[in-house]
């Protein structure tokens, strides 16, 4: 359930955002990675393809890509099957599509 406007005004008030951009930048620095909490995502960086590209593989908006990485939507049918095809063997997806990424 989305916060209220009055919840993110507290929570912003007890955060040092400072802090947690030179915390961010260690960690670049480090070499630290983020876990991927999203299959769709996941699918996408293993294809190594961009928002844009991968949306435009998959025929559908940036945004409806999002929605699917940010968990507020689910993909349907095809998609979610070549969904599926890019976690599973992303080589195979690319090759096959590589004239409509480019």
């Amino acid at each position: 359930m989305p916060k209220t406007e009055q919840e993110l005004i507290e929570r912003d008030a007890e955060r040092d955002i400072g802090a947690e951009l030179l915390e961010s930048i260690r960690e670049m620095k480090a070499g630290a990675t983020c876990a991927i909490h999203s299959q769709v995502a996941l699918a996408r960086y293993r294809v190594k393809m961009s928002q844009s590209e991968f949306a435009r593989l998959l025929g559908v908006s940036v945004r409806t890509l999002q929605e699917w990485e940010q968990g507020r939507r689910e993909p349907s049918g095809a998609a979610r099957s070549l969904i599926r095809v890019a976690q599973e063997r992303p080589e195979v997806l690319r090759e096959l599509f590589l004239d409509q990424i480019a």
